[in-house]
């Protein structure tokens, strides 16, 4: 009964250290400065400090992404059509300048591990210390931003829908606590005897 407790609570810490990054989804416009500003931030920064983030960025002016567009402002309750939305995990934010930077760190970390907050921390200092090195040894990362078009073909659509999909690490969460509870019931049990 010790090992089977052990187990449990072993496998509900291997759990709460899958917590990943949230993922990304930028709604923009070709033309729009502040979005270029924002996928900018995105591609030359984020995606190098969070090594599991995803991004998905979705072209609010294609009419074939319209009701995407539409349903994030709803989710976001934006009643402007105004771009970028940026919608991060369960946070959204509307426009973009540098001073958000950080409010955007905060919501891909929501729900990160500590270890995977320690390695973000690592990556920016090694991209503030020498940014060129640093994505040139990373380069592989530039496959974490896919554009998402309605319009593509239908197995190409479902394949981006998919990146475009809310985080679940929230139930992978609840899932470990549950564990680590009853890990700990199960400890306590074998105590009592």
């Amino acid at each position: 009964m010790k090992k089977l407790s052990f187990l449990a609570a072993l496998t509900g810490l291997v759990f709460c250290g899958a917590a990943s990054a949230a993922d990304i989804t930028v709604y923009y416009s070709p033309t729009c400065p502040h979005c270029h500003n924002a996928r900018g931030f995105i591609s030359n920064t984020l995606i190098y400090e969070y090594p599991e983030l995803k991004v998905t960025e979705v072209n609010a002016t294609d009419i074939a992404n319209a009701d995407m567009f539409q349903n994030a402002l709803k989710k976001c309750e934006y009643e402007s059509g105004g771009v970028p939305v940026l919608v991060i995990g369960e946070k959204c934010f509307q426009g973009y300048a540098e001073f958000m930077n950080d409010d955007l760190r905060n919501a891909i970390e929501a729900d990160m591990s500590d270890d995977a907050k320690a390695v973000a921390a690592e990556n920016k200092k090694a991209m503030e210390s020498d940014a060129d090195a640093f994505k040139a040894a990373h380069s592989d990362r530039t496959s974490a931003i896919s554009e998402y078009s309605a319009s593509a073909d239908d197995s190409d659509a479902t394949a981006q829908k998919k990146n475009s999909e809310p985080s679940v690490a929230w139930f992978y969460g609840l899932l470990a606590a549950l564990v680590v509870a009853l890990g700990i019931v199960l400890m306590r049990g074998n105590k009592k005897k």
